[in-house]
Parts: structure tokens; sequence; C-alpha cells
């Protein structure tokens, strides 16, 4: 399709970049979740995995559908999710990334509604309110991490902090993104970054004045 825009071919890199991380974490929720710390732990990934590979088939279904091409089965990710991502191999790894990397994409998404392009709200607005869900629920997991004992603070910590990295850098990239406000895809002056960085500083806050107590 050699007719397409700047900022439209960005703009779908950006609907596969969200689709990939949700496909990844799809799967990390199947083939990790399952070695959660108890039953209910593990039943809430499964249904989670069902939820996040839904929302990835629904965003790479929009993204051929931007394209202009048909509709494919999807087999695996297009290389676009984060590497950190990829690399996750543990239940305390996948809780971390789970929550920060869905901050990161609903702040995202949100800022496509604020855009000039009317279609995204029926596009996304379902997802949105079932996104949140997974963000409460991934949250209350980390809080709990954070205020355990031994080793798993630490490590849900370094967690967080090498998955925070990549997300930051791909908002901030979003946000210098010239040809994406100039054709509408989002608002002039949209502010991603420190958004993200307030979400994530809530939580040491929330655990400093736990160890105070």
């Amino acid at each position: 399709m050699g007719d397409k825009t700047v900022g439209l071919t960005l703009f779908i890199e950006t609907i596969e970049t969200i689709a990939d991380n949700k496909y990844v974490l799809g799967d990390l929720l199947v083939e990790i979740g399952v070695s959660g710390p108890d039953l209910e732990a593990t039943l809430s990934m499964i249904a989670m995995a069902q939820g996040e590979l839904g929302h990835a088939r629904l965003l790479y279904n929009w993204a051929f559908d931007l394209k202009g091409t048909k509709k494919q089965e999807i087999e695996r990710q297009t290389g676009k999710a984060f590497a950190s991502v990829v690399a996750v191999n543990s239940w305390i790894d996948l809780i971390g990334s789970l929550y920060v990397v869905n901050v990161g994409l609903e702040l995202a998404l949100k800022a496509m509604l604020d855009g000039r392009h009317a279609d995204v709200v029926n596009r996304i607005n379902k997802l949105l309110k079932e996104q949140k869900e997974h963000i409460i629920y991934s949250r209350g997991w980390v809080e709990q991490l954070l205020n355990d004992q031994g080793a798993v603070p630490r490590k849900i910590d370094e967690s967080i902090k090498k998955v925070t990295t990549e997300v930051r850098s791909w908002l901030k990239s979003l946000e210098d993104s010239a040809a994406l406000v100039e054709e509408g895809y989002l608002k002039a002056g949209v502010n991603l970054t420190d958004p993200f960085q307030s979400k994530l500083a809530s939580l040491q806050i929330q655990r400093a004045e736990s160890d105070a107590v």
C-alpha cells in the first residue's frame, strides 16, 4: 500500500506494538501464570490471558483494516513487543510486566481517543474498560509483593525497573512524533511520560508508607 502517509504508517505500527505486547503477555499468562501462589491467582491469570489475547486479535484486525489487507490468522507477534516482556521467565517478572506494560498501553490508547479520528472510539472503548480490570488486579499483586518478606520485594522492584525504561522510551517516541500529531492520531502537546512516571511513583510511596508503619 504505497499511498499510506507517514502518520498512518506510524499509527499502524503503534497499534501493532500494543497488539504484540498483549499477545506475548497472553501467552505468558498461560505458560507462567499457572504457577501462581494459589488456585485463585491461577484462575485469574487464565482469565486475563483470554482477555489479553482477545485484545490482541481485535488490534491486529484493526491494523489489517487500516492497511487495507485481508485479515489473517495470528500465529506469532510481528516483532514489536518489548524485549523485556519477551524475556519474562518467572511469575514475579510476569506480574511486574503485566502492570507496567498495561499502564503504558492504557495511556497510549486513551491518547488515541483524544485525536481527530472518531472511529477510534468504537475500536477500543470496550477494550479500555477490560484493560482497567487487568491494571487493578496486577497492581494489587505488585503492592502485595513489594510488601512481602525476604527477597521478594527486591525481585519485583527489579522487574518493574527493567520494563519501565523500555515502556517510557516508547511513550516518549509517541509524544515526539510530529506525524502522529499533524495527521490527528494524537493531540498536540500530548503528555504520556509524566502520568506514566506518576502512576509508578505512587507504588513506591505506598511501599514507603507501609515500611514506616
